[in-house]
């Protein structure tokens, strides 16, 4: 059998249409949650986008009885409720989509059921054109992953005479040792080429923006380096509290679900070194650099580098919301983290000395994603009598959620025959500049899987890098005293204590 070589569109001459082969996707979980809010409204979009070829299809797997046309109109309504679009589902491009939309209702450890999935691909591969192509998307709970890749090897599915990749959700393990055991354990199946390990986080537009802004700028790189950079704050706030997910919550805290993959991965954007080429194994390798190039916090010192949190009843929005301990399923007891700032500090000839302070909470009072790197003072204070350490530093704002956009503040004069100065901000927004609204990061995400593209997909050093940085901070955690929960209110930044962490480098934590 002949067996379909992977090619990086980015390396064969930089390649612009968007549009792949011909191909089958395969939901695994097909009637939970994250198909309903996040897939099949990104894939109906890029249908409609006409970004998909015909003969693109969808096979649903799940354990739930449904007919290919019950399917059909779940997933209709799924799209009518959760698409992201600007205007109402459009009937003839919902029908055509549809057209390629069947179901298979399928139990994940029946090793038959994949040899009947295997029909179906075959089936699809004839009448639809698909021409052996298959993407699987596992959108399942981390328990049932290697169950599936192992249905997957017994039917025969992970090679085949087109192209053959598999989609993995986060969290990619428990911790270090559980993340080396699914690598390995899915490169039994696949090679690492046709594995991709989706962040979010990194099909948003601005996240890829940060690259274009940095190595396509001549202004901005001389100056991104410990010289010129006092300290970067990363920020991930969420208004929202655990949206009944206690059983995932509770083995999971802010510290594995945030910090380990989206906030270290915005890190490792920010600090990366120019890559030799924009293409998917360049970009990926500077980024690993960065992620081996930060200090391990020794567990005995997670007090020091690290501060957590865990919200109290408070108010949002005018509404009284319950504690983190009386949400449903919740241990009273419990000491899980909603909220984690930590203390990182990148040991490079470009960072050395610059702290990076990363934070992540839940019942925040704004839902915001940013990365605010905050310049050095000048070295003299030439204008009017104000102290320079009372001047505002300059500071550049990338933000990544919910407004996309980049700000720069700086200093200037204020009107008048006096010498007054007061800081200004310069804004770029996506939205109101390119007249559009940018495409979900699961659109772009998936497209550049069925492309074979796997710039912005995490690789497997990356992931064990990663837990490699948190796993002391969790055995120091575990090592000392209970913490005092809850500690902060719900609505507001979290716990007053993590000041306490960010004081030697600034006035204290941005709000944005």
């Amino acid at each position: 059998m002949a067996i379909a070589t992977e090619v990086n569109p980015l390396r064969a001459g930089m390649r612009l249409e968007r549009t792949p082969d011909p191909c089958n996707v395969v939901i695994f979980g097909a009637s939970g949650d994250l198909t309903k809010r996040k897939l099949m409204p990104a894939l109906y979009n890029l249908s409609r986008e006409h970004l998909l070829p015909t003969g693109f299809s969808v096979i649903g797997y799940s354990r739930s009885e449904m007919s290919n046309q019950e399917f059909r109109d779940t997933m209709k309504e799924a799209v009518d409720k959760f698409g992201e679009i600007p205007h109402p589902l459009d009937e003839d491009a919902w029908r055509h989509f549809a057209e390629g939309l069947s179901y298979l209702p399928s139990q994940i450890g029946m090793v038959d059921h994949y040899h009947r999935l295997a029909q179906a691909l075959e089936q699809n591969d004839r009448q639809r054109g698909t021409g052996g192509n298959r993407l699987f998307y596992l959108a399942v709970p981390p328990s049932s992953i290697l169950d599936i890749v192992h249905g997957i090897e017994a039917a025969g599915l992970s090679q085949s005479k087109g192209w053959t990749r598999i989609i993995i959700e986060k969290p990619f393990g428990h911790d270090l040792a559980s993340a080396q055991l699914l690598n390995r354990e899915l490169k039994k199946v696949f090679r690492e080429e046709q594995i991709y390990r989706i962040d979010h986080y990194l099909g948003k537009e601005t996240v890829q923006n940060l690259l274009v802004f940095r190595f396509a700028n001549g202004i901005f790189e001389p100056i991104w380096n410990r010289r010129y950079v006092e300290h970067v704050q990363i920020t991930a706030a969420e208004t929202v509290g655990i949206e009944n997910r206690a059983s995932y919550y509770e083995e999971a805290g802010a510290l594995r679900d945030m910090v380990q993959n989206h906030m270290l991965q915005l890190l490792a954007h920010t600090a990366m070194e120019p890559p030799v080429a924009f293409d998917a194994e360049s970009v990926r390798a500077e980024k690993t650099k960065v992620l081996r190039a930060i200090r391990r916090i020794k567990p005995e010192e997670a007090g020091n580098f690290s501060m957590r949190g865990q919200y109290g009843p408070g108010w949002m929005n005018g509404e009284r919301v319950p504690g983190y301990r009386e949400e449903p399923g919740v241990d009273p007891h419990s000491t899980t983290e909603t909220y984690v700032a930590v203390k990182f500090l990148i040991d490079s000839w470009r960072w050395a000395g610059v702290p990076f302070f990363i934070r992540a909470g839940k019942r925040m009072p704004k839902r915001v994603t940013e990365i605010a790197i905050q310049f050095r003072q000048p070295p003299l204070q030439l204008f009017g009598d104000t102290p320079t350490d009372e001047m505002t530093p300059n500071l550049l704002a990338v933000r990544i959620q919910p407004d996309e956009g980049i700000s720069l503040r700086f200093t200037a004069k204020l009107p008048g025959p006096a010498m007054h100065v007061r800081p200004v901000n310069m804004d770029f927004r996506y939205a109101t500049s390119f007249g559009v609204a940018s495409a979900s990061a699961y659109e772009r995400l998936l497209l550049d899987c069925m492309l074979g593209d796997p710039t912005l997909f995490a690789r497997d050093d990356a992931v064990e890098a990663a837990w490699a940085l948190v796993d002391p901070i969790i055995e120091g955690w575990k090592e000392a005293p209970p913490p005092d929960f809850p500690n902060y209110e719900a609505g507001s930044w979290g716990p007053p204590e993590a000041q306490r962490l960010i004081a030697e480098a600034c006035c204290g934590w941005r709000q944005p």
